[in-house]
């Protein structure tokens, strides 16, 4: 079978596409045959041996697929060959065929395509599991959504609408911020040309924001913080601008604010009844309509290490899809 291979770590570029050898199943596992990935940032980050996963060398990354069941190891029973499923993994994912434990596969929702499901379960599953289970957001509240453009961002712009908050959109461009309004963001700010802290301050009357959902990090971190409400709460969900911020603690205690990780990779394999429970409602609202994955660009299997350099560059509206033929 055909793969995208990191044997050495570094940027996009390093990586090669390669014959490689059919995989086999353990007990326990499943072989995908896969039919789309979709690039998310961490993988960025394992390949660079920057992340909390760091798998030997040499390995396929790729964390989010979509495909159908070849084979099942000794004593899988939730699914059989022939399924069409969604699977989620550290790596893996950008080859032809990716073993996936049985436990981190789900069905793919009646009437998504494969494309969609590869862009779907990460991003929503994780804004769900920040907005829903970590935030414990109520309605009329304001959420605060920083790179908001990005698959994550746009995803939780979603939830946030289902769940009746008021949402505030940030990116970096005019272009990115017309996305966030198509996924229905109530107000905008560009903070490439305006103040993030005097616009916040304007578009709450004063009050501040109940609720900051942060997947980029950096200076804008603080300033939200900053900016937000009595009792508000921010959800650390990753660092996509490259810097982990470094908050003063007397912002979180004067205002009795609250900081809360994000971990939604690890929190699906600890609590299996309520991820079942998250993903059921997350196709629910898929099949009614009110959630609507926003895929920029697809890219073939070949092509991996392009589809991974825009997501370095932070070129990304919504989730880039690879496609996998045969």
């Amino acid at each position: 079978m055909k793969a995208i291979v990191c044997r050495k770590f570094g940027p996009p570029e390093t990586l090669s596409f390669e014959e490689v050898p059919e995989s086999s199943p353990g007990p326990g596992e499943v072989v995908v045959s896969v039919k789309a990935a979709s690039v998310n940032f961490p993988d960025i980050l394992v390949i660079q041996n920057k992340y909390q996963v760091k798998p030997p060398l040499p390995f396929s990354p790729g964390a989010e697929l979509s495909g159908i069941v070849k084979s099942a190891g000794e004593g899988v029973t939730t699914v059989k060959p022939g399924d069409p499923v969604i699977g989620f993994t550290a790596y893996g994912a950008f080859a032809e065929q990716c073993i996936v434990p049985a436990e981190r596969l789900v069905p793919i929702p009646s009437g998504m395509d494969f494309r969609t499901a590869a862009a779907f379960l990460l991003a929503y599953g994780t804004s769900h599991h920040a907005l829903c289970n970590r935030a414990n957001t109520r309605p009329g509240e304001t959420l605060l959504v920083l790179g908001a453009a990005g698959g994550v961002g746009l995803a939780a712009i979603e939830i946030g609408k289902v769940l009746g908050l008021r949402v505030i959109a940030c990116a970096s461009s005019a272009e990115k911020l017309a996305v966030c309004r198509e996924h229905g963001a109530d107000e905008m700010i560009d903070y490439a040309r305006e103040d993030l802290r005097e616009r916040i301050k304007v578009l709450t009357g004063g009050k501040g924001v109940d609720v900051i959902y942060d997947p980029v990090g950096g200076a804008s971190t603080e300033a939200a913080l900053r900016s937000s409400a009595w009792r508000a709460r921010l959800l650390v969900i990753g660092f996509a601008g490259g810097d982990i911020p470094k908050l003063p603690l007397n912002l979180p205690l004067l205002m009795e604010r609250s900081i809360i990780g994000v971990y939604w990779g690890e929190w699906s394999r600890r609590t299996s009844v309520e991820f079942a429970a998250a993903v059921r409602e997350l196709s629910a609202w898929y099949a009614d309509g009110r959630l609507r994955p926003h895929i920029s660009e697809t890219f073939p299997l070949s092509r991996a290490a392009d589809a991974l350099s825009r997501m370095a560059a932070r070129q990304v509206k919504g989730k880039i899809v690879i496609t996998v033929d045969g």
